[in-house]
């Protein structure tokens, strides 16, 4: 592919070709997405899909890209959360299972995988403008509860980790299996209620 090819053209049906690719892709994958479907989705012509993408491969990374855009425009909201660490830690929960529970993180983390010999890049691109958006924030607070002794940990990096895989524990593997579609309020909260105890009877201070 010569480098012309490779440019993506903006015009007045850009966005309308995205939304359709956007719909395709999450639903069928890389592989499973024909450029018929993705243009009767768009409502667009085969040449029009072409005239902006002349590969399926650049559209598919376009609407990769702009979905972990639209992740990284959602931060993890903490504004008026209480300063303690099971209050911070408990709206933290609820943020990533939430995250993590939707139909975008279920299917972007299936696409990632699905294609990570085809897209190299793609996996890190998600991780980068979502997960590690997340860690970053959690590690900050958690240095800051160190620095006032309402914490014991060493290693921030991976104690934000490790909650943030203790927020994910039952519930996401089975939506992931297609084990259970949805969940209640109840379920998700003996999640984020088992993670902030967890976590605190490892690093909170005795007494």
């Amino acid at each position: 592919m010569n480098q012309q090819a490779s440019i993506v053209r903006k015009g007045r049906k850009f966005d309308q070709v995205l939304q359709g690719a956007r719909e395709v892709f999450l639903a069928d994958g890389f592989e499973g997405a024909s450029v018929d479907d993705i243009a009767r989705t768009a409502g667009v012509s085969k040449a029009t899909l072409y005239n902006y993408f002349p590969d399926k491969r650049l559209l598919f990374m376009e609407v990769a890209r702009s979905e972990c855009a639209r992740q990284a425009d959602a931060p993890m909201n903490l504004t008026g959360v209480c300063c303690s660490p099971q209050a911070f830690l408990t709206a933290a929960g609820r943020y990533i299972l939430s995250v993590s529970l939707s139909e975008f993180g279920i299917r972007m983390f299936r696409i990632c995988v699905a294609e990570s010999d085809r897209f190299p890049d793609l996996g890190r691109q998600f991780y980068e403008s979502g997960p590690m958006q997340v860690r970053s924030k959690i590690r900050h607070y958690l240095e800051g509860a160190v620095a006032k002794g309402e914490l014991a940990i060493e290693d921030f990096d991976l104690a934000a980790d490790q909650f943030a895989d203790l927020c994910r524990v039952d519930l996401v593997p089975r939506l992931l299996f297609n084990i259970d579609v949805s969940f209640t309020e109840a379920e998700r909260q003996r999640v984020i209620t088992g993670a902030v105890e967890t976590f605190l009877a490892r690093y909170g201070m005795p007494g």
